[in-house]
Order: structure tokens, then sequence, then C-alpha cells
């Protein structure tokens, strides 16, 4: 059963404007940056625990360093494990539709093929196209709650094998030729293979959440035409449509997310219009078990010195 999170927010009620009954809500009237207070800080870390994502509109005066200075007081920045970070920056990572890897149109959770992934992300709106680009998230802890409890035994007992060396073409067969060579010369410079529990508790609300995403190879155990079976019904609970909330960008937009308890989608609906996020990444920490077991990384493999050998 999940531990009952206490709230003790200084964000007035009437700036809080929940999306939906289970993910997502607007915080109004606050400007983000290093000078927030110690309280406000700890107002907005309780909010995300309770909807799992937040908004926040009319930021255009935060730049990539406001942008890390903020993020910062969130806790440490850690920089993308195989794509690093934008010049002088920890940890900016810039998703720009015009270049390889702009597009995360799959539902995943960020970085799950480490184990100790990320703990927040925090999402800033560049260039937002006319129509279009909006960004979806499923809360995975409700996910999990909607399973039947014959699901839930079985999933609290299996674990998953998560890496970013998958079959990119066919899960991305309309991906163009720059996209493709980004993955294949950046995205898996190192070829990680990491083992997480399939549930995974969190460790500020103890509450359980599905621990899947597009980086998910197979389940422990099964074979990967076992596995694709299970894991499209598991799935299927995080993409429910009452699990999720769907954010419709402005240029200036800010989005900050339980990366322990969401997956998210970028929906690629914009044709060529041009869209660039930028995005500020708190490191976490190593998921346990239902029954108290650690994630852990089983393979990190350069690939250069992989062929050299």
């Amino acid at each position: 059963m999940s531990n009952p999170v206490v709230f003790h927010q200084t964000i007035p009620e009437s700036d809080i404007v929940p999306l939906t009954s289970r993910v997502g809500a607007e915080i109004k009237g606050i400007r983000l940056g290093e000078a927030l207070s110690d309280a406000t800080i700890g107002s907005i870390n309780q909010l995300l625990l309770k909807y799992k994502v937040v908004f926040f509109r009319g930021q255009k005066h935060l730049d990539d360093a406001e942008q890390e200075l903020f993020a910062r007081r969130l806790g440490d920045l850690v920089p993308h494990p195989t794509q690093g970070a934008v010049a002088g920056t920890a940890s900016i990572l810039n998703l720009d539709s015009s270049s390889g890897g702009g597009r995360a149109d799959q539902w995943h959770t960020d970085v799950t093929f480490v184990d100790a992934y990320p703990k927040f992300s925090v999402l800033r709106g560049v260039v937002i196209p006319a129509a279009g680009g909006d960004t979806i998230w499923s809360n995975t802890h409700a996910a999990y709650e909607a399973l039947p409890e014959p699901l839930k035994l079985l999933a609290d007992n299996l674990w998953a094998l998560h890496s970013n060396a998958y079959d990119y073409a066919a899960a991305h067969p309309r991906a163009s030729a720059e996209e493709k060579k980004h993955y294949d010369e950046v995205f898996t410079s190192t070829i990680y293979e990491t083992e997480h529990p399939v549930v995974r508790v969190h460790p500020e609300t103890g509450e359980r959440s599905l621990l899947l995403g597009n980086f998910v190879q197979r389940f422990v155990g099964l074979s990967r035409s076992d596995s694709t079976k299970l894991y499209e019904v598991f799935q299927s609970y995080v993409t429910a449509p009452e699990n999720t909330v769907r954010w419709r960008w402005k240029a200036g937009d800010v989005a900050i997310w339980d990366n322990r308890a969401t997956q998210h989608y970028a929906v690629n609906d914009y044709g060529d219009q041009h869209r660039v996020v930028r995005r500020a990444t708190v490191d976490g920490d190593v998921p346990i078990s239902v029954d108290g077991r650690r994630s852990a990384t089983r393979v990190k493999e350069a690939k250069l010195a992989a062929k050299a050998a």
C-alpha cells in the first residue's frame, strides 16, 4: 500500500489548476529561476509528487543558464549518458526537429537503459509549431493501480531488460537518414543494458509504478515473443487515455515531470514545421523492487572500444 504524502505547500490553491483527475497540473503566478525561496521549491517538489507533471506558462525569461540554475534547485544535474550536453551547460539536451534525435515519438521514461535514471526532467519550449507538436504524459502509478490483482501480482515479480540498442528502423519506419545516423553514431555510441523491476517503489511516496517504456527489450526469463505480448498488456494500462494528460505547447512554457512515475510521448504531427525544446535533467536514484532488490546495469560498452577489440 502507498504511503500517504503530507503536503506543506506555500503556493496558493487558486494558482494550482489540475488538468485531469489523475495526472497533470498547471501552476500559475510563479517566475521560475534560481531566486525562488526554499519553501516554493519545496512546494513544487511536493506538487510533482502529487500530480506527476506540472506546467508553467510564460517563462520566456529563461535561457539555458537560467533553466539549469532553476533545475539545480531540484537536485544535481546530469548530462545524457550518450548524447552529452550542450556546450557550456551541465545537462541541457537540445531536442531539435530539424536534426537527428529531435522527435521522441514513442512512449518512454527518460534514460531507463541506465540504473540510476533521471529523477526529474525540466523541459522548456523554445520554438513551437503553429499546429501540432503536443506532448502526452502518463501516470504510471495510476496505471499500476488500475491492474487487476492477478496482473499486479505478476508485475510485482517481473524484471525487464532495458537497452538503448533496439530495432530503430522498426520503431521509426519514417525516420530520415539523418535521424538514423544520429541513432547509430550518437545515441548508441555506448551500449547499455540494465535490469529493472517492472514495478518500482517510489523512494519519496512509497507508491508502486510500472517501469516500462520503449527501452524494454524483454522480460527476464521470458522469450522475446512472450515478452512482446505481455508488454503490450501492461503498456495498455499506461497509455489508457484516463491515465494521461496532453499539453499544447507555447514558446516559453516549462514542463517538469517526475520521471520515476511517468512515461511521455512527443506527438509527431507537425510535419516540416520547426520544433525545439531543451531539457535539463536532475540525477536520479537506483530503483528498488517490491521485494527490496535494486536495479543493475549489466552492460556498458563503447562501440569504438568493442570494434577495436
